[in-house]
């Protein structure tokens, strides 16, 4: 049963800007570690961004000082501010709790396309 649903993902020019929103049900959400992932055309999918319940955030090396997560807890909801996006961000972004049973056995979303190009 999914429980996720991405969404603000489309195609943006190098330097420009998205921001991806993900609404999880409460019994994903509430007092877990959330995460954007992507995965990018021919690769395997990947953490870039986590946010934990008490708001603690930390970052993929390639996407730090430009992606942002950030959450509000009274919609279950997280985002992902996107700045400075470069080509090699394109990939499928998808949201899900931050650990390692979601990362093997996880039911997942659709996911929302992000393009980069010019």
């Amino acid at each position: 049963q999914v429980q996720v649903k991405e969404s603000g993902g489309g195609l943006a020019q190098p330097g420009g800007s998205l921001t991806l929103s993900c609404e999880a049900s409460r019994s994903l959400y509430n007092g877990y570690h959330m995460g954007w992932y992507r995965r990018p055309p021919g690769k395997e999918r990947d953490l870039v961004a986590s946010i934990s319940p008490g708001g603690f955030t930390r970052y993929a090396d390639s996407v730090d000082g430009r992606f942002t997560i950030y959450k509000d807890d009274s919609k279950n909801t997280v985002f992902l501010q996107m700045n400075d996006l470069k080509p090699e961000d394109t990939a499928v972004y998808y949201c899900n709790r931050d650990d390692g049973y979601t990362i093997l056995y996880g039911t997942w979303g659709q996911g929302t396309q992000v393009t980069v190009s010019s």
